[in-house]
């Protein structure tokens, strides 16, 4: 599981370093510096589930088994790439994994996943993760009762960092979405963004399908990645390493991190090498 919370988290820096110098100039939707512990914990939980991503969806692609190379080529408008080089940051794709790429309508990717759900070939468990902006959208929360009523066995996940864009939720309204989810009839549960304790709880949840859990994390970088205001309120990375080193593993820990960081940029390399034709 760490290793794929340092997969998720090295894939970032190296994007975000080459957008800024502009080597890739797309949108990104940067998405797990400091998020990476969700996507890693319920990848854990839940393999061989389709996974319905929102526009934020790096850690998401990348934990539950995505093609890296074509996530690159993607990003860098390769016509390689998983939607041919056309589609970019939000839309990444890897249908040979499971992994249904986003069209770019916040919350759409709910309402798809309903759809996946219902097919008989969704190999019977289906992840679909949003924000708690779009936990705002009529067709998300219409989602979850229907999801309820049919018995789909969705796992809806909720990566709540207390903001859309840069309003606080309190500001934007005066339901939590545990209780919504609840009134619904689906299991519901809010928790910390402990990669043990998302895995703990996706285990625990996908034996009772449909279900919610609201994570409170804490994104490092603003909407796109372009600043922020200051120092997170904490860093689940740095809290995991922590908590490895107090279990004795942190020299092991350091060598998954450089090794990870070493074959991202490598990989990277080599796919800027392939775009410059040389």
């Amino acid at each position: 599981m760490f290793r794929r919370m340092c997969l998720s988290r090295a894939n970032e820096i190296t994007l975000r370093q080459l957008h800024q110098n502009g080597q890739i100039e797309c949108l990104v939707y940067l998405s797990s510096v400091g998020q990476e512990a969700v996507a890693a914990g319920l990848s854990m939980a839940m393999p061989g589930a389709w996974v319905v991503g929102q526009h934020r969806c790096h850690a998401l692609y990348l934990s539950f088994g995505g093609n890296h190379r074509l996530m690159i080529d993607e990003m860098l408008g390769l016509p390689s790439g998983g939607n041919r080089g056309l589609g970019r940051s939000p839309t990444i794709q890897d249908f040979a994994n499971g992994i249904v790429g986003h069209t770019g309508l916040i919350g759409d990717q709910v309402p798809v996943a309903a759809g996946v759900a219902m097919n008989p070939g969704s190999r019977g468990r289906v992840v679909t993760v949003f924000g708690d902006g779009t936990a705002e959208e009529d067709y998300v929360l219409a989602t979850l009762g229907f999801a309820a009523t049919r018995r789909l066995p969705i796992l809806f996940v909720c990566e709540d960092n207390d903001l859309s864009v840069l309003t606080p939720t309190r500001d934007r309204r005066s339901w939590q979405m545990v209780e919504v989810a609840a009134g619904f009839g689906l299991p519901a549960v809010d928790i910390a963004d402990d990669p043990w304790l998302v895995e703990h709880w996706a285990t625990r949840m996908a034996e009772n399908l449909p279900a919610l859990i609201n994570v409170r994390t804490c994104r490092e970088l603003w909407h796109v990645g372009t600043g922020c205001d200051g120092p997170p309120e904490w860093n689940r990375f740095e809290l995991t390493c922590e908590k490895l080193k107090n279990l004795g593993l942190g020299d092991r820990a350091e060598a998954i991190k450089n090794e990870t960081q070493q074959q991202v940029d490598a990989l990277w390399n080599e796919r800027l090498r392939t775009r410059s034709g040389i």
